[in-house]
């Protein structure tokens, strides 16, 4: 197992949904949408983890049926509308269909983080954790410039990093644009790396850049250079445990 200082995590990673909730109510192209998935950032996600060596936890269903970055006590958790479509599947929905969901999806995932959080915090210096996500270029009928956004809360020394290494690779990246770090939707940092003090930031790519194999690769091949230089940029004393 990868044990290097650095954990990517993925929330929507996946257009799936369980056989059990059928199509949800939802057209081809509705399952397969920016609501349904962040588009290209799995794959993404997979290239990085395996081209640096190290650790990613990916979530394989579709944020629709459950969203893995919300407290599941906020509405978007279980969204029933969005950007011009409806989620028949998710309107009306009983308290113990979305106790079911969350035991079988939602903590499932989460519980996998923090066993590798724990994990490479044994190995080494605690991991920084690096949650990768994709914005839709036209929201709500507005198009949206930035090409990549840099979201943090606590952690300005990351955010810094990854400011400076995609801007210096030519990308126009916000700066909590298109959202922002500091919005109470963003629960996978929150309670994986704030609440413990780990090293952290959340990276948004448009998804006109990575919507196919050579748009991935292409900022594969940036991302991978500015999170190489984490651990030395942060000052991670990398050590393995050979215990």
């Amino acid at each position: 197992m990868a044990d290097k200082p650095i954990l990517l995590v993925c929330d929507h990673a996946s257009c799936r949904f369980p056989a059990s909730l059928g199509d949800m109510g939802l057209d081809p192209f509705a399952r397969r949408c920016h609501l349904a998935i962040d588009i290209g950032a799995g794959p993404l996600t997979e290239s990085l983890a395996k081209s640096l060596g190290v650790t990613a936890v990916v979530q394989t269903y579709s944020r629709l049926v459950v969203d893995c970055n919300r407290q599941l006590m906020d509405p978007s958790a279980f969204l029933e509308y969005g950007d011009g479509i409806l989620v028949p599947g998710n309107r009306n929905l009983h308290q113990a269909d979305k106790d079911l969901r969350a035991s079988a999806i939602y903590w499932p995932y989460h519980v996998a983080i923090s066993d590798q959080v724990s994990r490479l915090t044994e190995a080494g210096p605690p991991p920084a954790l690096i949650s990768i996500h994709s914005f839709t270029p036209v929201l709500n009928g507005e198009s949206r410039d930035w090409q990549m956004g840099v979201l943090w809360d606590k952690d300005d020394k990351t955010r810094r990093v990854f400011l400076a290494g995609l801007r210096g690779a030519g990308y126009k990246v916000g700066d909590n644009e298109p959202y922002s770090g500091k919005a109470p939707q963003d629960f996978t940092i929150d309670h994986h790396a704030e609440e413990i003090g780990l090293p952290h930031v959340g990276i948004e790519i448009r998804q006109d850049l990575i919507d196919d194999d050579e748009g991935v690769s292409k900022v594969a091949e940036v991302m991978h250079d500015v999170i190489a230089a984490v651990p030395d940029k942060l000052g991670m004393e990398y050590r393995r445990n050979t215990a």
